[in-house]
């Protein structure tokens, strides 16, 4: 009996020790042919970075995923997926949607809407040339015409309006990001091939595109990538430390009598006007400026500042104003942004008893809701095949790959080094290439709005929303119309051409035949140089340069 036992015993473990060693090669051999790519491509490339920020992440951020296992969670492919869900890169997801491609947007944010509904920045800028002519085109039309005609006006208004912009486009909210696959292609580019992120319901997935498209407030995807970080604002200030544009915290309040504002500033004469509020501007429908008022305030904190309004009437007494500065600001680091938040709704309390005593109209105002996250307007500045200058701008540029019609002065906002910022000059109109939204050395990695391929000086235009905006809906119609044929970096000026009547003919969007007045005509080289760098500002020089050459 003690025999036959032994036997089986050891019968029993020979088959144990056959069923490890056919799982442990099929697992080593069977998951190698499953990630492996075409002959005319390396073995891909893992990238293991640190999940975002906390505020936009999951509360119990996944562990770093190992290559092991990229192929074990769901997976979808898309054509087309666009990181962070900002107002312009959600043009370039409608675009290439209706342009028949699938479309999908992850969100490291936990909320949609980016500084339209999060940050509640619903004061519009509009783009116009030197002759007033509005420079606004495509989709991004109908939201500044509404606004400007008192129909968006809004939050509920606003979030009717996006919700249109993604009808029927999958968008997953709160996602970390936990690995980047990455590949390089034959001519030496890099290629990201997929993503496997968290979901906000903790739910692993993996999801692959032909193209991906960032359209964060911190750069969510490129700061991972191999990409080059441009010298920002320090440089241009001479600080050491990295520092960006100045945060804006909104501010909402509620009953308002804005007729008595408005006829009453009205009625008082310039020189009345100058001495009660600083000069500025008031009508039915916006305040500007009134910097006098505003300087007679005086923050709690020296990382706050209350400049010159742009208040616009909500209706139903309901004003939102664009004026409270918070200085440091990183938007990647959540302590920052939290810091940010408590800082600036805490002082509008305070500037709603100086609004009451100083402005017709405010004597009943109260605190509207506030926002729960700042208004960033800056983040790193990465290189694109083309990088903006100023010289670009003011020369009024137009590139043979334009995709944008720009506009709107060179605005560098304030930062603790310089708390008012400066004007740097103010273009006629310029173009937007291409070249300046496809990240340097990807193959398929684009960059929209706030990530556009600009030197931190010309940015001060660039970054303005009709811009950019323009920019993605066309560069989504573009990528809906290559699909399958080629890559955006092949295309050619002849074939650039086409695509560019083709979007005037479908879509009413006018990018050639367009001249802007070169304002730096008969400038040498070293004040172009100078130009670029900061070391001139344009509207000063401009003005020494003229007095010179009268002499």
């Amino acid at each position: 009996m003690r025999l036959r036992k032994s036997r089986v015993q050891l019968v029993i473990a020979l088959v144990v020790i056959l069923i490890v060693l056919s799982v442990f090669t099929f697992g080593k051999f069977g998951h190698k042919q499953a990630i492996e790519e075409p002959a005319d491509l390396t073995a891909p490339t893992i990238t293991h970075q640190d999940p975002p920020p906390a505020s936009v992440a999951p509360s119990a951020p996944a562990a770093g995923i190992s290559n092991e296992n990229l192929n074990t969670y769901p997976s979808e492919q898309f054509d087309v997926v666009v990181i962070g869900s900002e107002l312009e890169g959600l043009y370039l997801a409608r675009a290439a949607a209706d342009e028949g491609l699938k479309v999908k947007v992850l969100d490291p944010h936990k909320a949609f809407g980016g500084q339209i509904l999060q940050s509640q920045m619903l004061f519009l800028d509009e783009t116009r040339d030197d002759q007033g002519h509005l420079l606004v085109q495509g989709r991004v039309k109908e939201l500044f015409d509404g606004f400007r005609n008192a129909k968006i006006r809004k939050l509920s208004e606003f979030t009717s309006y996006m919700n249109k912009l993604i009808l029927n486009i999958p968008v997953e909210s709160g996602v970390t990001m936990n690995e980047i696959e990455q590949l390089k292609t034959p001519d030496n580019m890099h290629k990201v091939a997929s993503i496997v992120y968290t979901t906000a319901q903790n739910e692993k997935k993996k999801i692959t595109a032909s193209y991906w498209v960032d359209n964060s407030d911190y750069a969510a995807l490129i700061s991972r990538l191999d990409a080059k970080r441009l010298p920002g604002l320090e440089k241009f200030y001479g600080q050491k430390e990295i520092e960006y544009m100045s945060a804006g915290m909104m501010m909402k309040f509620k009953h308002v009598d804005w007729k008595k504002f408005n006829t009453t500033f009205n009625a008082l004469k310039p020189d009345e006007k100058s001495k009660q509020f600083g000069g500025g501007y008031v009508s039915d429908s916006f305040a500007i400026g009134l910097s006098g008022m505003t300087k007679a305030y005086h923050p709690s904190n020296d990382r706050l500042f209350l400049r010159g309004l742009n208040a616009v009437n909500q209706r139903d007494g309901e004003v939102l104003i664009n004026a409270l500065l918070v200085y440091t600001v990183d938007p990647s680091k959540p302590e920052s942004i939290q810091e940010a938040v408590t800082l600036g709704n805490k002082e509008t309390a305070s500037i709603l008893g100086h609004f009451r005593k100083t402005l017709p109209g405010w004597e009943h105002a109260e605190l509207g809701e506030l926002p729960t996250y700042p208004y960033v307007r800056e983040y790193n500045h990465y290189e694109m095949d083309y990088v903006l200058k100023p010289s670009d701008l003011l020369s009024g540029t137009m590139f043979w790959d334009n995709v944008s019609i720009g506009g709107y002065p060179l605005d560098l906002q304030g930062t603790s080094a310089n708390k008012w910022g400066i004007e740097m000059g103010r273009p006629d109109k310029y173009g937007m290439p291409l070249r300046s939204f496809l990240l340097k050395n990807y193959e398929n990695v684009i960059a929209a709005g706030k990530n556009v391929g600009s030197s931190a000086i010309a940015y001060g235009s660039t970054r303005i929303q009709p811009n950019t905006s323009l920019a993605a809906e066309s560069i989504g119609v573009i990528l809906g119309q290559v699909h399958g044929k080629q890559k955006l970096r092949e295309i050619t000026p002849d074939e650039m051409a086409k695509l560019q009547q083709y979007l005037a003919a479908h879509y009413q969007i006018k990018l050639t035949g367009i001249t802007g007045t070169n304002k730096i005509s008969g400038w040498n080289e070293e004040e172009i140089r100078k130009l670029d760098s900061g070391e001139i500002t344009y509207p000063s020089y401009v003005q020494t340069r003229k007095k010179t050459a009268v002499k």
